[in-house]
């Protein structure tokens, strides 16, 4: 069985590194790492007294797992804005969290190697739970790019079905 519809001749699943975040319709600058989208859901085993010598699973409870979005550090302010909705040091007694708009739906958009739309999902009430504003230093380490994160709490995500497969594109020599 194809794994592709629209793409017949394609074998090679996509590759990880081509995304974009969206919140507030608008796309956040300069991320280069999202965790992975992960739901679980917890098991019931249970048994009848006449029921054979093996339990019977049920599911009860479904988790989604927080997602931490990371970035090079740079002067875009819209992680700490949205971390600052959550808990604003300083800020007085009855101020401190933003009640009325702390929470955020987020979309999440995959592209192709072409640059393509492939996929997306819709994060429902988002929050974030953490937020580093400056990673490790180390001045006798490897230079590397100085990280921003925020890890965000949420209530479920579900894939945008109106997003299809595109068609790839075939280029022709001259």
């Amino acid at each position: 069985m194809a794994q592709f519809t629209v793409n017949k001749n394609r074998f090679d699943p996509y590759k990880n590194f081509k995304f974009r975040i969206k919140w507030d319709g608008k796309y956040v600058a300069g991320i280069s790492r999202v965790s992975a989208l992960k739901r679980t859901t917890d098991v019931v085993e249970h048994r009848e007294g006449g029921d054979p010598s093996s339990l019977r699973k049920s599911p009860s409870l479904t988790s989604f797992e927080p997602i931490v979005l990371e970035r090079g550090i740079s002067h875009d302010v819209e992680f700490e804005r949205w971390a600052n909705k959550v808990w604003n040091f300083g800020s007085g007694l009855g101020a401190e969290v933003s009640l009325a708009d702390f929470r955020k739906d987020v979309i999440l958009e995959f592209y192709n190697e072409a640059g393509q739309l492939a996929k997306a999902w819709k994060i429902f009430r988002c929050w974030p739970s953490e937020y580093v504003p400056l990673s490790e230093l180390n001045s006798n380490g490897e230079p590397c790019v100085a990280i921003e994160s925020i890890t965000l709490q949420n209530e479920g995500w579900e894939r945008d079905y109106e997003v299809t497969e595109p068609s790839e594109p075939k280029f022709t020599e001259p």
